[in-house]
């Protein structure tokens, strides 16, 4: 099964951070197996041993699986002898030495995609600073994969249909219409991430979108590029400002910026004139 190396990078990143903020000395987890009822641990922080490495956890077995199948949070203070769950991993969790453990979903759009766990090596109950940092460890990982899963859904919306592109005028055409509403889409969702290599990445995939300038085309900086795809898109200065989470007086001036460096006088000859250097589809 093909693993989701971003998803797990992410899982990796939020056990180092939940360890940092709350002192636990383990914290493992992973994801959520696409298609079928179970997790596997992949990511370990803190482990003296490989004994959960690769276990296979089945929903509703054990904590983690009471946790993917109940969709929330869940804590057991000693975990060998708790009666609030299964005990099919016991072993596993004995050989780590762990006795107070909890399991966090990491859920989007309603479906279970992750867990988050945290544990001491000492049966004492974990209190709300804990539960509350490792919920917040959870959130990280699922903004992270509805970005994803957002750029995902509009790059394969924008990929045209050969067919439709054969039977199409140049640049013309609701396949390309598709793929300049999903390149302003993009670029609009992108300053919204607070992931600097998450940006980087989105950022990367909207660059899939169009030819890229030649080295002598004109430059535009970012900001540039964002409003005149959204104009590209029809939008206007208002609706423009509104998706970017800038002033109209703003857009204005980016657009003006951008008119200068292409030589243009319009907005639509802007427009024409960024697609003719590689810079929108």
């Amino acid at each position: 099964m093909a693993v989701d190396t971003a998803a797990s990078a992410d899982i990796r990143g939020a056990l180092a951070r939940l360890r940092r903020s709350t002192g636990l000395p383990v914290a493992f987890g992973g994801l959520v197996e696409f298609g079928r009822p179970r997790m596997r641990i992949s990511e370990l922080n803190g482990t003296a041993t490989d004994s959960l490495s690769r276990l296979a956890v089945t929903a509703g077995n054990g904590l983690g699986g009471k946790a993917v199948a109940l969709a929330r949070p869940c804590a057991v203070t000693d975990y060998s002898v708790s009666r609030q769950i299964t005990h099919e991993y016991d072993a596993a969790v004995a050989a780590e030495g762990l006795r107070s453990v909890l399991a966090v979903p990491v859920v989007v759009r309603r479906r279970v995609r992750g867990v988050l766990y945290g544990a001491l090596r000492t049966a004492q109950p974990l209190g709300d600073r804990t539960l509350t940092a490792a919920v917040e460890a959870a959130r990280d990982v699922e903004q992270s994969l509805v970005v994803r899963d957002e750029v995902q859904g509009l790059l394969e919306a924008a990929r045209p249909e050969p067919a439709r592109l054969e039977t199409a005028p140049a640049g013309r055409g609701s396949a390309w219409e598709q793929v300049r509403e999903a390149h302003a889409t993009l670029r609009a969702l992108a300053p919204r991430i607070s992931d600097p290599a998450l940006r980087a990445e989105l950022l990367d995939a909207c660059g899939l979108l169009t030819e890229g300038p030649g080295l002598n085309d004109v430059q535009l900086s970012p900001r540039e590029l964002d409003v005149l795809a959204c104009v590209a898109a029809g939008s206007t200065n208002a609706v423009a400002a509104e998706r970017l989470g800038l002033r109209a007086e703003t857009v204005k001036g980016y657009l003006r910026s951008a008119m200068r460096k292409l030589g243009t006088h319009t907005r639509g000859e802007t427009v024409v004139a960024a697609r003719r250097a590689g810079l929108l589809p």
